[in-house]
């Protein structure tokens, strides 16, 4: 097993797209990773989408066969959290609430050894307020990864205000050797990428609301138009409706500023179910 940064062994919690995407980058760089979800079926796509972004990353020679085989041999399932007692870093990436984040995070605390670092891959929620459930606020931290995680480079990490800077290093050097740039963003609603991205995506959602243009012309727009590989409203079915909803109404209640408050079309689309991709329905049909 590899060692980074003095990291052994990796929790991750969620078996959804992010947490399979963590869970993938850590294993192919030989740290042994246990993927937690309490639902069966998650774990079972968790696999499938693993072994299926495994096989096409080597395919195409994105990865070595070396790596291959590490991510397939690194990884261990569970439903359990008492799986994760002897892990090195646990890091949740599971739905986009203050209130199962911080319960979650009450349990774990119990769970882990006294050394563990907690991490939240968070989009928005206050890393501060999270780290403030444990008994252990020196050792949490933000640590949002992008979507697709085994292609996106960037890993913005945000320390709590309580978080120590030996953390910080730590988190900092083992995000680099998996391989990925890192950006350090203060503990502020939706940190950086998020507070800058999201009312781009927010007035994307006003402009189809206001008959301005089609989505398909909003999109075409601002993708010839500024050089983005996809449009807002592309983007905003990819990360998930639901997702953007929640992380606009995180950034308008901690700002207290009408800028963010979520679009009425983006509200209706997720009160419908239509979160995007995940879904077969959002802006578009999939």
């Amino acid at each position: 097993m590899a060692d980074i940064a003095g990291f052994k062994c990796a929790g991750i919690i969620g078996g959804g797209q992010m947490g399979a995407g963590i869970a993938q980058v850590f294993a192919t760089y030989g740290i042994k990773t246990i993927l937690v979800d309490i639902n069966p079926k998650q774990i079972e796509t968790a696999k499938t989408t693993i072994n299926g972004s495994l096989e096409k990353l080597a395919s195409k020679a994105v990865i070595s066969l070396e790596q291959k085989s590490a991510g397939l041999s690194n990884i261990s399932y569970a439903s359990d959290l008492n799986s994760l007692k002897d892990c090195d870093i646990v890091i949740e990436a599971i739905i986009e609430s203050e209130r199962i984040k911080t319960e979650l995070f009450q349990s774990l605390d119990k769970i882990v050894k006294p050394s563990c670092i907690l991490a939240s891959n968070t989009s928005s929620i206050p890393i501060t307020r999270l780290a403030a459930a444990t008994s252990r606020p020196d050792k949490f931290i933000g640590m949002h990864f992008m979507n697709p995680v085994p292609l996106m480079k960037l890993v913005e990490i945000i320390p709590g205000i309580a978080t120590s800077e030996d953390t910080t290093k730590q988190i900092l050097d083992l995000a680099t050797g998996l391989g990925k740039e890192t950006s350090r963003s203060a503990d502020y609603p939706g940190f950086v990428v998020n507070r800058i991205l999201m009312p781009m995506i927010n007035e994307a959602f006003n402009a189809l609301m206001e008959g301005v243009a089609t989505a398909e012309d909003i999109d075409k727009g601002m993708k010839l138009g500024t050089n983005q590989p996809m449009g807002p409203l592309t983007l905003a079915d990819f990360v998930g409706l639901d997702t953007c909803y929640a992380i606009l109404k995180v950034l308008h209640e901690g700002m207290g500023d009408p800028r963010y408050a979520p679009s009425p079309l983006l509200a209706k689309y997720v009160e419908a179910g239509w979160y995007g991709r995940k879904t077969k329905r959002g802006v578009y049909k999939y």
